[in-house]
């Protein structure tokens, strides 16, 4: 398949610049990107008439499948939420109600111009089918923890789910300190170190968190995992709000990502991560996540780069706090880099054709003063035209074009019953 965008505007993320020209794909890579295109032959010729393409957000932490849970346990605190609502729920999910949720949640994802997710989550079999099936592309991260998993199983997974689909990738890691003894840690840090791999986890969510790991070991989260020789081969953490001096050292040192997931935190008052002081120390790996739609309860990447932007600013007491590109390019590049998915992080030849068409042709567009800020600050959902995905078109003017939604909407709601009652 070769498709040809053309009398477009392309925000490449290689830098701010704006290019008016053409981008070109041919199967899942493209092939030119800006000005004084080359002729060819097409399958499709698609006249943009003036709107966007950037590349495509990048959800760097989410549980796909918890979209059963949206708007079910709201309004409780974090340990209640957690223990006597999700997990316990949780337990009764099937094969099928996995696959059926994760293309529930993959479907809102290609309404919000994202086109890769960072999953951590069970019965991966079914999930990855999930994906697979309507052609959209996730890494897959270790969930281990003292509920369920080996690290012989972790390590199996490593290796089945970077054995080449070019849709699938996994990297190692587990579900938190908290819920995760010792030895397991112990296991996963020698899985590192064999294989030279990243690991990533939820770190530093809440205050109880940090406390209750200092109690247990005498350190924070991260000053555990540097000890135990977990980080020699990067990786990250997920929300990591709690974060002290020597954590963020170590993940400077240690050039680490930490992934940012705004809307998540302030649902269940978990806190404002500290971006601007870990710019300061000089961390500089950032990306962005929605986390799971139990917890925030939408999967929209235009409501957390807001969300990003505007909690810096008041943390921060500056308005300069966290400009809106440097917002962009946690939701964009960022994230692909975090997921080690090196090819999806910016428009060039030879880069996977993942990218997002942007309407700007909608009043929250207007006037183009400049267009990165008007997607962090005014965009939304509403504004995302086309999604495309290894160079194939996913969602385009509201319809998707690999599954039947309505088909999927009655699926998820007769399983949702099953396991959650009326």
């Amino acid at each position: 398949m070769k498709l040809r965008f053309y009398n477009a505007k392309i925000l490449t993320m290689e830098n701010e610049n704006i290019i008016e020209g053409e981008l070109h794909t041919e199967n899942d890579k493209i092939t030119f990107v800006g000005e004084n295109a080359p002729e060819g032959k097409f399958d499709r010729e698609i006249d943009l008439g003036g709107n966007l393409i950037i590349p495509g957000f990048k959800d760097a932490h989410t549980h796909t499948a918890m979209t059963f849970l949206r708007s079910f346990a709201d309004d409780l605190p974090l340990n209640d939420w957690l223990y006597n609502q999700v997990f316990p729920h949780e337990a009764k999910l099937t094969e099928e109600a996995v696959y059926a949720f994760t293309q529930l949640g993959n479907m809102e994802y290609l309404t919000s111009g994202i086109t890769s997710s960072f999953d951590m989550y069970m019965k991966l079999p079914a999930y990855v089918k999930a994906c697979t099936d309507m052609g959209y592309r996730s890494v897959l991260c270790g969930s281990i923890n003292d509920f369920g998993g080996t690290v012989e199983g972790i390590e199996d997974e490593f290796n089945e789910y970077n054995s080449g689909n070019p849709l699938i990738s996994y990297q190692l890691g587990f579900h938190a300190e908290y819920t995760t003894k010792r030895e397991i840690l112990e296991g996963i840090a020698a899985l590192s170190q064999k294989y030279k791999a990243p690991v990533y986890t939820h770190n530093s969510e809440t205050k109880a968190e940090v406390e209750g790991c200092k109690e247990r070991y005498g350190i924070t989260p991260t000053q555990l995992f540097d000890k135990l020789g977990m980080l020699e081969y990067g990786g990250g953490g997920f929300h990591c709000v709690w974060f002290d001096e020597r954590d963020m050292e170590i993940f400077r040192d240690k050039n680490l990502w930490m992934v940012t997931n705004p809307a998540s935190n302030l649902k269940l008052a978990s806190g404002v991560a500290p971006i601007c002081k870990m710019r300061a120390a000089g961390m500089k790996n950032f990306a962005i996540g929605t986390d799971g739609a139990a917890s925030n309860n939408s999967l929209d990447m235009f409501k957390e780069m807001f969300l990003v932007a505007g909690l810096q600013k008041v943390k921060e007491e500056d308005a300069a706090a966290c400009p809106a590109f440097e917002v962009l390019e946690m939701a964009t590049k960022g994230g692909a880099l975090a997921m080690g998915l090196t090819d999806c992080d910016v428009l060039a030849a030879g880069k996977k054709a993942d990218l997002a068409v942007i309407d700007l042709k909608q009043p929250n567009m207007q006037p183009l003063h400049n267009i990165a800020k008007n997607l962090v600050y005014a965009g939304g959902k509403q504004n995302v035209k086309m999604t495309v995905i290894d160079g194939k078109i996913l969602y385009e003017d509201g319809k998707f074009t690999t599954v039947d939604a309505d088909e999927i909407y009655e699926r998820v709601n007769k399983l949702t019953k099953q396991i959650c009652g009326d």
